[in-house]
């Protein structure tokens, strides 16, 4: 039986997945010109936040089985999958980064880290700031989508002695329904977005939610710009009632001029959540996991569109 030709975008991917599996015949792709044995793919890992091409190609593999992404999110790709394609994400290969950047993010906005750092550039040294810094202590969050990350949200929020409201599509034991959303947020102190971008979620923090959010609490985004009413949060900010810390946006990029950019109470932070050190040695093992697994045989996980495998 001939081994699995698979395309992977990394230039020594035995080096980077710590070994390939038995069974597996890899070549580099991570866009560009195409490798001549575009016909025998039937294993695609993309390059991460690449560009349209990388996703275009799987329309030329006619012998595709696998696509396996290495973001969380697949809204991107699911439009481009010709039928018969099993379409897999990286559910749980982020989890620790982006836990990590909305504690940041969060702490950042309480203790008005960027503040301190338009005082670094100037060489200035406060005498004392008109208002005594806000604490995570004693707060309460609620993480909308919650799952995997909400998950390690709420690990590392653990420490922070702060209450946490979990809210998700549907109720289940310990987690409240989104319908519960117009009770639940005027009691949030911090509202934690982490929900995929799906057409049911798009647009979801609209006027209405955020009108909902009580003075002074703080919205914080790092699932996906869209899930966001830009224009009812430009609103909501220049009012100054609230406050949003964003690892995403809509438009993303944020172009230049753009009235987010200077907004009042506004932190941006250029869509990282993913781009930390924890990002590589995940995705390499759930790369090789998969690998394995398609060449023997066996299922397949995190399968969000196509056949199972």
């Amino acid at each position: 039986m001939a081994d699995v030709k698979a395309w992977l975008p990394w230039e020594d991917p035995d080096a980077f997945l710590g070994g390939l599996p038995k069974g597996t015949d890899v070549e580099f792709y991570s866009g560009g010109e195409r490798p001549a044995s575009i016909d025998e793919v039937e294993f695609y890992v993309p390059s991460y936040m690449g560009g349209g091409d990388v996703f275009d190609v799987v329309r030329e593999m006619p012998a595709l089985k696998v696509v396996q992404l290495q973001t969380a999110g697949f809204e991107h790709v699911q439009s481009r999958l010709t039928e018969g394609v099993t379409l897999c994400n990286a559910r749980g290969v982020h989890d620790a980064s982006t836990a990590e950047l909305a504690v940041a993010l969060i702490l950042a906005s309480y203790r008005r880290l960027p503040r301190a750092v338009r005082d670094q550039e100037r060489e200035i040294w406060p005498s004392s700031y008109d208002e005594v810094d806000d604490s995570l202590a004693d707060r309460t969050v609620l993480i909308l989508g919650y799952g995997a990350i909400g998950e390690a949200l709420e690990r590392r929020l653990s420490g922070f002695e702060c209450e946490v409201i979990r809210v998700a599509r549907r109720a289940r034991d310990g987690v409240h329904p989104t319908a519960d959303l117009p009770d639940l947020l005027p009691r949030a102190d911090v509202v934690v977005v982490l929900t995929p971008a799906t057409p049911e979620t798009r647009g979801m923090v609209d006027a209405k939610f955020l009108a909902r959010m009580k003075n002074g609490a703080l919205l914080v985004n790092v699932a996906r710009g869209v899930v966001v009413d830009t224009d009812a949060l430009l609103t909501e900010l220049g009012t100054r009632r609230i406050s949003a810390a964003l690892d995403v946006t809509d438009p993303e990029p944020l172009p230049t001029g753009h009235p987010l950019w200077s907004a009042p109470n506004v932190l941006i932070n250029p869509h990282r959540g993913g781009a930390s050190t924890a990002f590589a040695p995940r995705v390499a093992r759930l790369v090789r996991a998969q690998l394995e697994r398609y060449a023997t045989g066996e299922p397949l996980i995190n399968v969000v569109a196509g056949p199972q495998r």
